[in-house]
């Protein structure tokens, strides 16, 4: 995943070994790495920040964290395009919701539009996790490609998630404070980019709480542990 001037750039012939769109245009994908699981008093995201054009390292800074709601975030992975679509709809959508309901969107209805979302066809996601806060706690969605949707206390998403969930499977505590939990976070991202080529790049690490979303990058995996 990479920004709009990241993916301006993909669409050019010089990417030329990635997949074809169907007016000949080369669409930025990402291999990706993603983790979301829960904590005591909140919940942490984490993904590595490579984009690549086919065989292509095409961007080194790429956003796959982006806030859609004032207390929750989506991972997203598959082609830049699509999942900046997804984003932005998501976006309307929870302040279409409050303004109308004038109430905070709650992370379970959050799930559901999004899983709706992809259910439609339109947006080319790969099972984007969700993770945010409401009046009912900490939460972490793993939503798949064809819309469905699972509430668990940790999910990994993209070619890296296999490595990524053996780390999480064994250092996982739900009663870890926010601190520990980016330790493990950053950890899980960590040993996935160590045997996935497509993860890489540094690293991409929120913190949700209920008093909002806090994202910072880190040029190297190793500066966040």
């Amino acid at each position: 995943m990479g920004g709009r001037n990241s993916e301006a750039r993909a669409t050019t012939p010089e990417f030329g070994g990635a997949s074809q769109g169907g007016d000949g245009t080369t669409e930025l994908k990402t291999g990706t790495t993603t983790v979301g699981l829960t904590a005591a008093e909140g919940v942490v995201l984490a993904a590595d920040m490579r984009a690549s054009a086919g065989n292509m390292v095409a961007s080194k800074n790429a956003r796959k964290i982006l806030q859609i709601h004032s207390s929750a975030a989506l991972t997203i992975s598959g082609s830049v395009s699509a999942a900046q679509s997804l984003v932005e709809s998501l976006r309307a959508e929870v302040r279409l919701y409050e303004t109308r309901r004038d109430t905070t969107m709650s992370l379970n209805a959050l799930a559901n539009v999004t899983a709706n979302r992809l259910r439609s066809g339109n947006f080319q996601i790969v099972q984007p996790v969700l993770g945010g806060v409401d009046d009912e706690g900490a939460h972490v969605y793993s939503i798949g490609p064809g819309g469905s949707v699972m509430e668990e206390t940790y999910a990994a998403s993209g070619s890296g998630s296999p490595f990524a969930l053996g780390v999480l499977e064994g250092e996982y505590d739900e009663e870890a404070s926010v601190d520990d939990a980016r330790t493990t976070a950053a950890r899980a991202v960590q040993s996935a980019t160590e045997r996935d080529t497509a993860s890489g790049n540094g690293l991409s690490l929120a913190t949700i709480t209920e008093e909002g979303v806090d994202i910072d990058s880190y040029d190297r995996v190793e500066n966040a542990l």
